[in-house]
């Protein structure tokens, strides 16, 4: 579906008559003015270029014989519409649905938008880098520009949005659905953050489903709730003779929200003094270029490199789970149009021993590749590879080669590990924090069920979703109410075990339970013995012994 303006063929032109002698006749004249009108009409614009053709038509028709020799018939000047130095400018132009909908469920989403102003200058700041590609690829698509404010709804524009359902990234797309339109999803990297992949996407996705359904305000509801479930509420109105349109389907309280949002969202772009909301400029000119890294490249040389700060590089290149780009690939990064150049001249100039830092690690007893490569933030595949082992056997004194960041880990914060840090360690009021290591046989609902929390509190805690899958060893967060009153102060407590003590002892003298010890330590069996270091978390306002 095009929504762009009627345009002529670049090569047609009108050519100016001269008249050479006052002897040529008025219908000659006249012809020729008429056939002017049917060439300058092609020309026009838009409804605000209408004028035009009026003026060529006084000109030519009404203009006196006697003075025709010294004259030529004015050419056709095309009125070319200026282009809009701002991208909701252009979004604007582009708005194809129907934005004159006044439901109630439209009026009460326009009416939170026009009451926050600061909502609108963050999802216009963190846009910037990413609406230009966005409306670029929406357009080649034909498709209406408020597609291009989908994100706003889905994620206000975060790249590392993470929802409960496990949906992620600008489009949140859900990982089934990903994988479906090609958006790879590994230890490395996660199609459904990547900018570039998760756009081109989405809006085929969107075309997709506007070919099914016929109807876009249909398609964003399959989109937002799956086009299954859209589907069936159609035939179940059409089987009770009700209307079908998207207004009329019993679709869930989300869905319901969304294409209101969406249609709010445009009438405000469309004119958004009249609902007291300023957006702010977002240049009409590309922000990123794609270079290609020539293979696996450390995030801090490449911030390096590119003269950008390591957190602009993972916003710009927010799929990528590591310190590294992925020794498989994508092999690109993107990087500001302005550093693209010199980023690629310094690439050029690399040596390859300095693409990555390695470190050199002795084998202990008790090591496996597994645990030597969690403790590394990297791949048993590659450090096989990187030492030519054909398998997993490693022994004690075994010299092994593990490339490691060059800058500490901590320094990324933007990658996997770090943002689950950042989120585990997010301060909430009223509990104190537990770090939990998953056992055998955990999920997340043994652990809810475990320590009286949420599994939806407690996914979010580990900026995690109810579905993802645990693995044993994994660190968790977890932030408990705790036995004692408003007035408790929790503190950690490293106890050593003594001679006689048993769970239930322990328990009792610092009045936890025994189950809350047992959750606190990983016991290698159901016994204790002295010198055995337990960690407690106690209410230091309650006497205990």
């Amino acid at each position: 579906m095009s929504l762009s303006q009627p345009s002529c063929n670049k090569n047609t032109s009108v050519n100016p008559t001269d008249f050479k002698s006052e002897k040529k006749s008025i219908a000659r004249l006249a012809g020729t003015a008429a056939m002017m009108l049917v060439l300058t009409g092609c020309q026009t614009v838009n409804d605000l270029d209408t004028g035009s053709t009026e003026a060529v038509q006084k000109k030519t028709v009404h203009q006196p014989v006697a003075r025709a020799k010294k004259t030529k018939a004015p050419t056709a000047k095309p009125v070319v519409e200026k282009r809009p130095q701002d991208l909701w400018e252009r979004i604007r132009r582009g708005l194809g649905m129907n934005l004159d909908n006044n439901h109630p469920w439209v009026m009460t989403e326009l009416r939170w938008y026009a009451k926050n102003q600061g909502y609108f200058n963050r999802v216009a700041d963190r846009s910037a880098p990413y609406l230009y590609f966005i409306i670029k690829e929406a357009e080649e698509r034909g498709v209406p520009l408020e597609l291009a404010l989908m994100p706003v709804v889905e994620s206000a524009y975060d790249p590392f949005a993470y929802s409960h359902a496990g949906a992620s990234g600008l489009w949140q797309f859900m990982p089934a659905t990903g994988t479906d339109y090609g958006l790879e999803q590994n230890w490395w990297y996660d199609g459904r953050r990547d900018v570039v992949a998760a756009t081109r996407a989405a809006l085929d996705y969107m075309v997709r489903l506007h070919n099914a359904f016929g109807d876009w305000e249909l398609a964003l509801a399959a989109f937002n709730s799956g086009p299954g479930r859209v589907q069936r509420a159609i035939n179940r109105n059409r089987s009770k003779g009700k209307p079908t349109t998207f207004w009329d389907l019993g679709l869930p309280r989300e869905t319901t929200a969304y294409v209101p949002k969406l249609i709010a969202l445009g009438k405000i772009v469309r004119d958004p003094e009249k609902y007291g909301i300023s957006l702010k400029p977002v240049p009409n000119k590309p922000y990123f270029a794609k270079v290609k890294t020539g293979g696996q490249l450390d995030m801090a040389k490449a911030a390096e490199l590119s003269g950008i700060s390591l957190n602009e590089l993972y916003r710009l290149n927010p799929g990528l789970n590591r310190w590294s780009t992925p020794p498989e690939g994508p092999d690109h990064l993107l990087v500001p149009v302005d550093k693209a150049k010199s980023f690629q001249k310094e690439l050029a100039g690399l040596p390859a021993e300095d693409r990555l830092r390695w470190k050199r690690y002795t084998v202990k007893s008790g090591d496996s590749l597994s645990t030597i490569a969690r403790r590394y933030e990297t791949r048993s595949q590659l450090i096989r590879e990187v030492n030519k082992m054909d398998g997993d056997m490693i022994r004690v004194g075994q010299s092994l080669l593990i490339p490691v960041p060059a800058n500490g880990k901590e320094n990324y914060t933007l990658t996997a590990s770090q943002r689950r840090k950042a989120q585990q360690n997010s301060n909430v009021s009223g509990r104190y924090k537990v770090d939990y290591t998953v056992k055998s046989g955990d999920s997340f609902w043994t652990i809810s069920r475990q320590f009286s929390v949420g599994i939806n509190e407690l996914a979010r805690w580990n900026n995690m979703a109810p579905r993802d899958t645990l693995r044993v060893g994994q660190k968790l967060a977890i932030w408990s109410k705790g036995s004692g009153s408003s007035d408790s102060i929790i503190r950690r407590v490293n106890y050593t075990v003594r001679s006689g003590d048993s769970l239930s002892r322990i328990a009792d003298r610092f009045n936890v339970q025994v189950q809350q010890i047992e959750n606190w330590n990983s016991f290698d069996s159901k016994y204790i013995h002295p010198g055995q270091l337990l960690t407690l978390y106690v209410d230091v306002t309650r006497a205990y012994d």
